[in-house]
């Protein structure tokens, strides 16, 4: 999968010509309510936790047949940056095609970025508390794993950092979006607890992942990732998988030291499908992961169906 970075001159002459043509509807249904832009659907559905009725929320991929590591932006995508008082972003070259969207635009809109909140994000990529997005430059980063919506605590930290812009940008909602923001942490807090079930029947148990999107949340279930490192950065960034690694995740399976096998169902390829079948051969539990959210759930059903998933695989 590779990752595209979206520039203005990427967008074309005739996305200019589109927004132009647009460009007096941008404030033409400004009714007060506060638009937040979210780069995926899971940001998306958080922002709207928190912010009611006081806020209108798109988000750019919000569908289980897109992938934000190669989504190209549109001009409709433009149109909607430029509208943002808020824009939500995983950051960590996940979603590079909102920095592009903000550097095409000029956006001057506020910028929460989640890998930044994760305790995991460090050097001169840290945390800044202003929620200033400086440079909107964020590349991947060699041996962090930013899909960081898989660990509870970085969300809970999203969230507080989503109701406090929610209420500078409008002070009158605060005591609606520390409401709501309290009772979200509090089904964060039940996710935990049932992530603390899991690691208390599983703990030390191994899982073998085809892609590293869920690892947080294995690591926070007390499970132990046994899929060798080289596989699952190979099938993520879209690359052949070396044969020498391939025998060896083969090995892993074929070991049983692995009690399930985490599947990303938004992605694959010859060696994903290698891995799936060795499991189901050797008798290994296959769980399927998405990356982004599926229609009609919440971030905290999504995350509860995924966790009460991986837990009833284990205990098979």
């Amino acid at each position: 999968m590779a990752r595209k970075t979206l520039t203005a001159v990427a967008l074309g002459a005739a996305s200019v010509l589109a927004l132009s043509g647009c460009a007096g509807d941008a404030t033409a249904t400004d009714d007060g309510t506060l638009q937040v832009v979210a780069s995926t659907s899971v940001y998306g559905q958080i922002a709207e936790e928190i912010g009611g009725d006081a806020v209108e929320v798109t988000s750019i991929v919000s569908s289980l047949s897109q992938d934000p590591h190669s989504y190209e932006a549109s001009a409709r995508d433009q149109l909607t940056i430029q509208r943002a008082d808020l824009i939500l972003e995983n950051g960590g070259g996940y979603d590079a095609f909102i920095d592009g969207l903000i550097e095409a635009t000029g956006s001057e809109a506020p910028v929460l970025t989640a890998v930044e909140f994760s305790q995991e994000w460090s050097g001169d990529a840290a945390h800044d508390d202003s929620g200033e997005h400086d440079d909107h430059d964020h590349e991947h980063v060699e041996g962090f794993n930013e899909h960081v919506w898989y660990d509870p605590r970085t969300v809970v930290h999203v969230a507080e950092a989503i109701a406090a812009e929610l209420t500078e940008l409008s002070p009158d909602d605060g005591a609606v979006f520390e409401a709501n923001l309290a009772d979200f942490t509090a089904q964060i807090e039940q996710l935990e607890a049932e992530l603390a079930e899991v690691a208390t029947a599983h703990g030390g148990d191994g899982v073998f992942v085809t892609e590293p999107a869920p690892v947080s949340l294995i690591t926070a279930a007390g499970l132990t990732d046994l899929t060798p490192a080289a596989f699952s950065q190979a099938v993520e960034e879209g690359q052949d998988v070396p044969p020498a690694t391939l025998l060896q995740a083969l090995d892993v399976i074929a070991s049983g030291d692995a009690r399930v096998v985490i599947a990303n169902a938004q992605t694959g390829g010859a060696e994903t499908t290698q891995t799936i079948d060795a499991a189901e051969t050797a008798g290994i539990e296959v769980v399927e992961f998405t990356e982004t959210l599926p229609d009609g759930t919440t971030y905290i059903e999504w995350m509860q169906d995924n966790i009460r998933a991986l837990a009833t695989a284990l205990d098979s």
